[in-house]
């Protein structure tokens, strides 16, 4: 583990490239050294799991653990704030306004929306400490889903029922189904391309027109399943 640790010590994400030497030789203030420890954090828990020691941790922070814990009591307080601003802090709310704006084609807001979340959310770091959260079953993704997603959700099939002139059933379970259709869609093709090496011959936004395509063009038969 020490090994590996030292390893991603000089890196924060994928490629990403970070001077772990930075602080050498000078005190950090609290606030820097918290700061420092997070993004060290989102990577490290990315690598080897939410499961993997705070030891190793502290050995690419290059601090002790004692100060780690000085600065994040315990492990939960830890991985609440990586939460925070690794997994919820990725998400962009000024995307939101341009997704509703009216004015825009539903399809064109819809792939602009995407291809800016496939960018700035679904990168392999965020998706891999996501997945290893699920797979811990913490709570960071059920809490992801119930603080961003579930929203999202209604406002991809309100928009598009709009434009189509569509009156919604009164099922949000349904129609949460519905929705996951694309957002899940463009999801997997994260994981196809950050953690199983495919999906890698056509660039993300022809892939993403491809899905929304779909979406919009079988909405109303989706939504009619219901009735």
């Amino acid at each position: 583990m020490r090994a590996r640790s030292a390893a991603i010590a000089g890196r924060v994400g994928h490629g990403v490239a970070v001077d772990a030497t930075a602080s050498a030789g000078k005190r950090l203030t609290r606030e820097a050294r918290r700061a420092q420890i997070l993004e060290q954090a989102a990577a490290y828990f990315a690598e080897y799991g939410l499961t993997a020691h705070t030891r190793g941790l502290a050995d690419a922070c290059g601090i002790s653990q004692r100060l780690l814990y000085r600065i994040f009591p315990t492990k939960a307080a830890l991985l609440e704030e990586v939460y925070r601003t690794a997994i919820l802090g990725a998400f962009r709310h000024e995307w939101l306004p341009p997704l509703r704006d009216r004015s825009v084609p539903v399809q064109a807001r819809l792939c602009r929306f995407y291809e800016a979340y496939h960018a700035g959310v679904l990168t392999r770091s965020w998706m891999r400490l996501f997945l290893y959260a699920s797979l811990a079953e913490a709570d960071m993704a059920p809490n992801y889903i119930g603080d961003i997603v579930s929203g999202l959700l209604d406002v991809l099939v309100e928009e598009v029922a709009h434009e189509q002139g569509i009156v919604l059933p009164a099922d949000k379970p349904f129609l949460d189904e519905v929705a996951w259709t694309l957002h899940g869609a463009v999801s997997h093709l994260a994981i196809r391309r950050h953690l199983y090496g495919a999906s890698r011959q056509l660039p993300v936004a022809e892939v993403v027109e491809l899905h929304v395509t779909a979406f919009v063009d079988g909405f109303r038969g989706m939504v009619g399943t219901r009735r």
